[in-house]
């Protein structure tokens, strides 16, 4: 395959052209990334400056909060700062440099979900054992296997992006960099390479899909034996991981699990799991916790505290 590129730069059409709508998407957009980093930040200074930090599960979150934080700012701040130019480029490097941002904090979620599923699992199905099981340093075990899953993951996308000619057009009907978009650039068939992101991308996210289905099956199952006090906690903590689950699978699946085939929904489909769902996470995991609610209030009252003083 000819490696030769004369397409020092993509032309991004972004979510619309229309000047009055470019400013409702710099305002909506500018709200988004701000909640978003506001609940992720505060997630992880509440967990780390609390008792919950010691909790697998709230270990766990807090890594969860983190890498939305980074996932965030890979796409949210160009989609802001795009807003006020008719002409959105991104150059070549810095476009394969966004293809390797997104897909390393994305799939670091996907097996960080699972993680987090396999946490509940434990701590439902085997309650007695549940300390010993999930013990540090299995926890720092698996959160280290979520950041080399995801690097691995990551590396094979841009070394197959990145080895494919680009001689122009260089036009994105997109608002960031993707491994779909980007492939219908290339100078080259790539009726066969298009079976690449389905067989990548998209079957990690249904294996770790039928896993997080699977996985809560047997802890529904398992709930009967509990009583009805033991099923409403479980049930609380469960619906919130099940919620964030689908937010972020399902549109990923839709994106990622077909032949390479640009869609116009492609664009809305994106948002959501890419600023919506990190912005979405924090309120999901808090709004239905009273143990997170109440070290958030004391985290804020020992600021009160500290600033009177």
């Amino acid at each position: 395959m000819d490696n030769a590129n004369n397409v020092t730069e993509f032309i991004l059409l972004g979510l619309s052209q229309n000047p009055k709508m470019q400013k409702i998407i710099f305002v909506v957009f500018l709200v988004v990334y701000i909640v978003c980093m506001v609940g992720n930040v505060l997630t992880i200074v509440t967990i780390i400056t609390s008792p919950l930090v010691g909790y697998p599960m709230y270990y766990f979150l807090a890594h969860l909060s983190f890498i939305d934080a980074c996932y965030s700012c890979v796409n949210t701040p160009k989609v802001i700062i795009d807003s006020f130019y008719e002409k959105k480029t991104s150059p070549f490097n810095e476009c394969m440099t966004q293809v390797f941002g997104e897909h390393i904090f994305a799939g670091a979620d996907v097996i960080l979900l699972t993680v987090m599923a396999y946490d509940r699992y434990v701590a439902i199905c085997k309650p007695l054992h549940y300390t010993t099981i999930m013990n540090r340093r299995l926890c720092g075990l698996l959160v280290g296997a979520v950041w080399v899953g995801g690097f691995i993951h990551s590396t094979i996308q841009i070394f197959f992006i990145i080895s494919l000619p680009f001689c122009g057009p260089n036009v994105i009907d997109h608002f960031m960099c993707d491994l779909n978009p980007l492939l219908n650039l290339a100078c080259t068939d790539t009726h066969i390479l298009g079976f690449f992101v389905p067989a990548n991308t998209g079957l990690i996210c249904l294996l770790n899909f039928l896993l997080l289905i699977g996985s809560y099956v047997i802890i529904l199952r398992s709930l009967r034996a509990h009583s009805l006090e033991a099923r409403r906690k479980a049930l609380s903590t469960c619906v919130s991981h099940i919620t964030a689950v689908i937010l972020f699978l399902v549109p990923c699946l839709f994106v990622y699990l077909r032949p390479t085939v640009t869609l116009p929904v492609d664009k809305a489909v994106s948002v959501f799991y890419t600023m919506l769902t990190p912005m979405l996470n924090p309120l999901i995991y808090t709004l239905r916790n009273d143990q997170m609610k109440n070290a958030i209030r004391k985290l804020c009252s020992r600021k009160v505290i500290s600033g009177d003083a």
